[in-house]
């Protein structure tokens, strides 16, 4: 096969979702070459929290694009119901970054969206796209190898190879990155689709499980479970009992309902993989999205993250490429900047999906219904808007765990 031009496309992102569809556009936004391929072909659902935090709604809002998720018929959030134990509480964040709700969107629907946004910045988007290996010049990554939908060979050529493609990212295996801050994951997931409910976001975990949902698109509601990695197998015997069942022993308010909606749609079940970094850049490459870092969803970030980093990766890129910096020393800054803002909310997550929580924020949990303003605050720490270092710091704990003594 002859051999194209080495600078073809500026950019070739593998991986057309969350994360790949959203740098892929932005720098495409930029004026760069960009190809971007995915093995699926789309529309195709993905495992997903479907969650978006103010975060993501903010970027989406500064690119343009959250009147056309408005658009889909996805109902908004504005109410989230927890409970642990005896806790039991009801609020929401106030405004983070102007937004003041949050949206569940089908997958579907996301990343249909983002993909569109990215063919009209000029993005050269192509499905049904496997990639088997990378070329490299010496040590550099210089382009991708694969084969198309209909089985033919593929060679594409580019200044610089993002992995966008999911945790069990191909490109990251090719390139040898390294995971590190491992958490072992301890649970998995079991979730389908209601019509008929009248709900807001739900969050209540029990013994050694979890239960909960929230509304999506097209009048339905998003209902899951968790539970222990132990009990995955008996589990799988009977889905729709053993689901049922969860909720009658954590939320019997909720299973009863659930009893006045009908499930549309099959159960999808996953085990979650454990938690992880990776080294997310080498010569000619970096890594973004799930590829890069990976947590526990039970926070319902893993969306607003990738839209964070995507953004973050996409403006480094940019530095190394114009020449205004080294591309490595400005992919090294990449890695680092996400590492150290990301880190608080990925320790506090993979703690939290344990469903077994330390005495302190269960003591917290029992005062926040006296509370209004620590209620809001805690609802911010969980949509990322507030450090639990922030919300966990003594001064700020004071008036709600000893109201007479603070004043």
């Amino acid at each position: 096969m002859p051999e194209r031009s080495k600078t073809v496309h500026d950019v070739i992102v593998v991986g057309a979702r969350c994360a790949g569809a959203t740098v892929a556009m932005l720098l495409a936004r930029r004026g760069y070459r960009v190809l971007c391929v995915d093995q699926a072909l789309f529309p195709k659902d993905a495992v997903s929290t479907h969650m978006l935090r103010q975060s993501g709604l903010a970027r989406l809002r500064d690119w343009g694009l959250l009147d056309r998720l408005k658009a889909t018929g996805c109902t908004p959030i504005h109410s989230i119901t927890m409970s642990y134990a005896d806790a039991h509480f009801s609020g929401f964040s106030d405004p983070i970054d102007g937004i003041a709700q949050t949206y569940a969107p089908r997958r579907i629907v996301l990343d249909g969206l983002l993909q569109d946004a990215a063919r009209e910045a000029g993005v050269d988007l192509r499905e049904g796209v496997t990639v088997t290996e990378l070329v490299r010049d010496g040590e550099v990554v210089t382009g991708i190898v694969g084969r198309d939908r209909d089985g033919e060979p593929v060679t594409e050529y580019a200044r610089l190879v993002i992995g966008a493609d999911g945790y069990a990212s191909t490109v990251a295996q090719l390139t040898g990155a390294e995971k590190y801050d491992v958490i072992p994951g301890e649970t998995f997931t079991a979730y389908s689709y209601w019509s008929g409910l009248n709900m807001q976001s739900q969050l209540r975990i029990g013994d050694k499980q979890a239960v909960g949902g929230w509304p999506t698109n097209d009048g339905k509601t998003l209902i899951w479970c968790v539970q222990y990695l132990d009990r995955f197998a008996p589990f799988r015997t009977d889905v729709e009992r053993n689901f049922s069942l969860a909720f009658k022993e954590t939320a019997p308010d909720l299973a009863e309902l659930l009893d006045t909606g009908e499930r549309v749609e099959r159960f999808f079940i996953a085990r979650y993989p454990e938690n992880f970094y990776r080294t997310s850049h080498g010569p000619g490459w970096a890594l973004v999205g799930d590829a890069g870092y990976h947590k526990d969803p039970f926070t319902g970030l893993g969306i607003s993250d990738a839209f964070t980093y995507a953004d973050l990766l996409a403006e480094r890129v940019h530095e190394g490429l114009s020449a205004a910096r080294p591309l490595d020393e400005a992919l090294a800054d990449y890695q680092a900047q996400r590492d150290r803002s990301s880190k608080p909310m990925y320790r506090f997550t993979c703690e939290s999906s344990r469903l077994v929580l330390p005495d302190k924020h269960v003591e917290v949990m029992r005062a926040l219904p006296r509370s209004p303003k620590h209620t809001q605050q805690w609802f911010r720490m969980m949509a990322g808007g507030l450090s639990g270092r922030e919300f966990f710091a003594e001064d700020n704990l004071a008036a709600l765990l000893n109201p007479q003594g603070a004043r």
